[in-house]
């Protein structure tokens, strides 16, 4: 059930995607030669080049004219030739040591899904027969166990996992329910719909269950990155968490309550669900030692990362032992470590078999950890050059925004709609460091404006082409562009709501 599954477009939106990648080759260039040639006036040289070389990466990125790693990269060596900044400041944050992060724990996201563990937990809570007793504790179940893998693999990963089951689990109540009705039969229950709601619970519960880890999705590590770089405040694994799992909790409510308690799918009797989902249990077999060994590594792995935050709380942030953990269990340290012990456990010592193989874990997404280190550079340069400043001041007079909490509304505005023209790794890496600037030059604190914008990059919920959940479940061929713009505007607006309120509230108790 390894299957990949691809983005699908129509003629027509080929035709767009083409037009729009056509019409970024050429603007991108220009837009770069008209501000590069124009007067300084006012500001510093390296200010006047670093907004000609901002302009050309965010009109590719925007348009996806080439890659969007390869954009970064263009941009970083454009500050190098243009004498923007030296060649190892620029480059510095391409090893910083949250891209080991990215690294360490892309290699274990690949073993989880290579050797099916994923898979198996999936079914594990499937097996909960309370879970099987009605199409809506299917609708949740399915949700939650998207968002709680995408809590530690790459959503589109997530995706890729649970559409098959999602489909297999139709397929079932499809043979054991009302067999011939229609959707619109008198009584019946309402497939379409509920194979439409399923699917959409698929892609939007990886999408949101994402935000809960650091590892969840790029954001949050280009939000923590820039926070740390930017402001000078590291946020630990499990500080994290604390406030983003409960964010994460309210929104998946507000999901299952769209899609599943206010929509009338009808009944439908479930008795002989749990014959399919213990046969698909049954074709995983016993535990096999590459699971094991993987299983063992991941639990290492979340561990030692909240390890430090737990005995900073029970001993004190100031004591010896909390100061060392902290010091000493870095977050990109222990990710690394973790992957390196699936290089060391056997799976079979008499054929040189190990959990993971090198041709193997050199496929993981290196495309996302270049993006990171280009909008990072992108963002340090913002922040030395004055340029950052001087765009928070135009977006601060553009606006009218004289408070914390209407910057924050607009850089969680920003970011969320960023998300559906772009990926949410471009449109975090464009609003973050912009919004942290403005915020210091109100004299406000920025660290909620910097989270609302690190959030709203992952709330891309109207179009197939905002994110790769969208694209997969789109590609199934049971929910319509048309169907999936209306649920992303409940989403979009009441995403940014719960966004705001969370912010509002968790700022005393997170001392921001």
């Amino acid at each position: 059930m390894n299957k990949i599954y691809k983005e699908v477009l129509t003629p027509a939106e080929e035709k767009f995607e083409r037009w729009r990648k056509g019409v970024g080759l050429v603007a991108g260039p220009v837009l770069f030669l008209v501000l590069y040639l124009s007067p300084a006036g006012d500001v510093t040289e390296e200010v006047h080049k670093l907004t000609a070389v901002l302009a050309f990466v965010l009109i590719f990125w925007l348009t996806e004219a080439v890659p969007l790693p390869v954009t970064a990269l263009l941009g970083a060596i454009l500050n190098i030739v243009l004498g923007v900044g030296p060649a190892k400041a620029v480059l510095a944050p391409f090893a910083h040591p949250l891209v080991f992060l990215f690294i360490g724990s892309f290699i274990l996201a690949e073993a989880i899904t290579l050797h099916g563990l994923d898979r198996r937990f999936a079914f594990a809570i499937f097996s909960i027969k309370s879970l099987q007793k009605s199409p809506l504790r299917i609708l949740f179940a399915i949700g939650a166990v998207s968002a709680c893998a995408s809590m530690w693999i790459s959503n589109t990963a997530s995706t890729a996992m649970m559409l098959p089951i999602a489909l297999g689990v139709l397929g079932a109540m499809r043979e054991i329910g009302d067999k011939g009705s229609t959707a619109e039969e008198s009584g019946g229950f309402r497939y379409s719909a509920f194979f439409t709601a399923m699917m959409l619970m698929v892609a939007y519960g990886a999408s949101v269950g994402g935000i809960a880890t650091p590892v969840g999705t790029p954001p949050n590590l280009i939000g923590i990155g820039m926070i740390e770089e930017l402001i000078g405040t590291k946020i630990s694994f499990f500080e994290w968490m604390s406030f983003a799992l409960p964010i994460v909790i309210v929104m998946f409510i507000y999901l299952f309550f769209v899609l599943g308690v206010v929509t009338p799918f009808g009944k439908l009797d479930l008795t002989g669900i749990s014959e399919y989902v213990a046969s698909a249990r049954r074709e995983l077999g016993r535990w096999s030692r590459a699971e094991k060994n993987t299983a063992f590594c991941f639990a290492v792995a979340v561990t030692l990362w909240i390890l430090p935050s737990i005995c900073g709380l029970a001993l004190g942030k100031e004591h010896d032992l909390a100061r060392l953990l902290s010091t000493r269990l870095n977050s990109g340290v222990v990710a690394i470590l973790a992957a390196s012990l699936l290089f060391l456990l056997p799976v079979s010592l008499k054929r040189r078999e190990y959990t993971m193989q090198w041709d193997r874990a050199v496929k993981i997404d290196w495309g996302t950890i270049l993006l990171f280190g280009g909008g990072l550079s992108l963002g340090s340069l913002m922040f030395s050059t004055g340029l950052a400043a001087n765009l928070g001041e135009f977006l601060t007079s553009f606006t009218g925004a004289e408070s914390l909490w209407a910057i924050t509304a607009i850089s969680t505005a920003l970011a969320i709609i960023l998300s559906e023209a772009t990926s949410n790794t471009a449109s975090a890496n464009m609003v973050i460091p912009v919004v942290i600037a403005t915020a210091h030059g109100m004299g406000v604190s920025p660290m909620p404006p910097a989270i609302g914008a690190c959030l709203g990059a992952s709330f891309g919920f109207m179009l197939p082409v905002s994110t790769p959940p969208n694209a997969i479940v789109y590609g199934s061929g049971l929910v319509t562009i048309l169907q999936m713009v209306k649920k992303g505007i409940f989403f979009d607006i009441g995403g940014f709501i719960i966004i705001m309120v969370s912010l509002m509230l968790l700022r005393p108790i997170m001392g921001w």
